[in-house]
């Protein structure tokens, strides 16, 4: 017989305890613990999956995997190529970065390509669905939508649309009426995940959900959502700049941490085909300012020459402040000990901040050189170069070390017009032939950076 009982569940990774404790001993994060209601019985769990028997690896039938444009081949970069039958794809990011525009794009493009498209929203009413889809110009009679957070009643309404692609927006305000739990609990969130994704494999329709995330930036809810789906792609960047860059962080179908970049406009979310043109086009006009320095990073499957800056100015207090955009906060403070150490610079008593442009966050430990070479410009009150780039990753001891996919980074810094490249020593026969029509300045170490700028 079936009874209800009270449960807590971790808000960060789902633990589940029988009582409340300050810090989970799933995840280690404090205060993340709330009181659900949960049913406790002894049927067995329904399924839609069918019975099957274990076979041996050799005798799986290897299919050819086909893939779905979406017709935004910067969001198939992200994908891998495009969309594959039977996929859950999980899209986070802030509120208003454009997650519903960007789905209701591709909605539109499929159903012109004569697809059939449901779209989902508990979030929005029918008729703001349709302003934004008149804002967006997409007017298709094979996109239906739905107002119907109650997912018991979705799977008739799949029967009798037949859609190819689903949207589910968002996760968090969707709910199964057989399962106790608020929306957005954490009971709920895990079990209409589980309920689309069952749906997708048996019916192999490509679904997509919407996710909300945390103030931290992280998608809210416990982590195994991650866990669950194929796909995991997060919008990225400021809402006060134009461009979005969506990055991949989890891939069943490709490869992992490739970035799509975007700008936003009144017709919605444009590509943009050449996002390092774009991030470099405002840095002509002041290249001779101190404090600035252009790195090379690689996202993904290419590289993105980007502007890096930086200010060294006297505190103001009685210790000094490290701030950082675009770049994570304990690599700006590594880079300054680096400094302080091997170049003898006394920063104990200056505030430093470091933003990259365009409101990018860079990951690619490639860009510490250009992020040490930015400090040095603005410590020193003295420019460099305009038509100089930087790239090498930096060690605790101040070496400065090779990074991968030169060739790609000394072509790129080519194309763009660059004349000098300063990158680590070692550089390989390969990519040196690529660097034909550009001057390449190798250094050891951080030391032979500065002296490089004393010169």
């Amino acid at each position: 017989m079936a009874k209800n009982v009270t449960r807590f569940f971790c808000k960060e990774c789902g633990y589940e305890s029988i009582k409340w404790v300050g810090r989970c001993p799933g995840c280690g994060e404090w205060n993340t613990f709330t009181e659900e209601k949960v049913t406790m019985g002894s049927g067995k769990r329904k399924t839609i999956f069918p019975v099957q028997e274990a076979v041996s690896l050799a005798d799986v039938e290897q299919r050819k995997t086909e893939r779905l444009t979406t017709g935004i081949p910067e969001f198939d970069r992200v994908l891998g190529g495009g969309l594959v039958a039977g996929s859950l794809i999980l899209l986070g990011g802030d509120p208003g970065i454009g997650k519903s525009t960007l789905l209701l794009q591709v909605a539109g493009n499929l159903a012109q390509s004569g697809s059939k498209v449901l779209y989902l929203s508990g979030e929005e009413s029918l008729s703001q669905l349709r302003l934004r889809s008149l804002r967006l110009h997409i007017n298709e009679p094979n996109v239906y939508v739905l107002n119907d957070p109650d997912l018991e009643h979705l799977e008739n309404t799949l029967d009798k649309i037949q859609p190819e692609l689903i949207m589910i927006d968002s996760i968090q305000t969707v709910f199964l009426s057989s399962v106790d739990g608020a929306q957005g609990s954490v009971t709920q969130l895990k079990e209409c995940t589980a309920r689309l994704m069952s749906l997708a494999k048996s019916s192999g329709r490509i679904f997509f959900i919407v996710g909300h995330v945390t103030k931290e930036g992280a998608l809210a809810g416990p982590r195994m959502l991650e866990h669950m789906v194929d796909v995991v792609a997060y919008f990225e960047g400021e809402r006060n700049y134009h461009y979005r860059i969506l990055r991949g962080i989890k891939n069943r179908f490709g490869s992992t941490d490739e970035i799509g970049v975007f700008e936003m406009s009144a017709q919605g979310l444009l590509q943009v085909a050449e996002p390092a043109v774009v991030f470099l086009q405002q840095r002509e006009e002041h290249a001779q300012i101190a404090g600035s320095a252009v790195a090379v990073s690689f996202e993904g499957t290419r590289p993105l020459l980007i502007e890096v800056q930086a200010l060294v100015a006297s505190t103001g207090s009685s210790y000094a402040r490290r701030m950082a955009m675009g770049i994570d906060q304990n690599r700006l403070a590594l880079i300054i000990a680096v400094l302080e150490k091997k170049c003898g610079f006394h920063l104990a008593h200056n505030d430093v901040y470091v933003k990259i442009t365009g409101g990018v966050f860079l990951r690619d430990p490639s860009v510490d050189l250009g992020v040490a070479a930015a400090i040095l410009s603005s410590h020193q009150d003295r420019p460099w170069p305009p038509k100089m780039a930087f790239v090498g990753e930096l060690a605790l001891s101040g070496e400065a070390r090779p990074v991968p996919f030169m060739a790609s980074r000394i072509k790129e810094a080519r194309k763009l017009g660059f004349s000098a490249l300063v990158l680590a020593h070692g550089l390989g026969r390969h990519e040196k032939e690529q660097a034909q029509g550009i001057k390449i300045i190798e250094v050891r170490d951080i030391y032979d950076l500065y002296q490089l700028f004393l010169s």
